[in-house]
């Protein structure tokens, strides 16, 4: 189903954007929708860059899998800019991924963002600042209900 299809279904009113998650595409679109993983983190550098609005609390997103088909309907519930280092234990924990330790967030994280920043001609560092965003999955073709 496409995202503008599972956005019709669900009856919610508004706009939404439509995106997959950067790396394990469909492994992370699958934690969205089982309630396990309720966060995500982006580099806010390259919001700037790309001239693009940070997501904000009431935000809809439609999550893609791998082949652009629509999983999930998740709003954005709170949105902080942390530096990299100061991201804490509990936000690493509700982005749901490895054994959801901190340690974890950022071996996998840090290789994520090095990778990704320095394909637009930048470097990581540990002070660099992190768009932490939380969400919930309003809506799911598996229920057919909103939450």
């Amino acid at each position: 189903m496409s995202a503008e299809e599972l956005w019709k279904l669900s009856g919610i009113k508004g706009t939404y954007e439509a995106w997959a998650f950067g790396e394990a595409q469909d492994k992370l679109a699958a934690l969205v929708a089982a309630g396990v993983k309720t966060a995500t983190s982006s580099s806010y550098i390259l919001y700037e860059k790309e001239q693009e609005p940070l997501p904000e609390a009431g935000d809809y997103s439609v999550i893609l899998n791998s082949r652009d088909e629509a999983v999930c309907i998740i709003k954005t519930v709170k949105v902080t800019v942390l530096p990299y280092d100061q991201v804490p234990a509990e936000f690493a924990y509700k982005e749901g991924e490895g054994d959801r330790s901190l340690n974890y967030w950022r071996e996998v994280h840090e290789a994520f963002f090095a990778n990704e920043l320095a394909e637009a001609g930048l470097a990581f560092s540990e002070d660099m600042l992190v768009v932490c965003e939380e969400f919930e999955v309003v809506y799911s073709p598996e229920t057919g209900q909103i939450r």
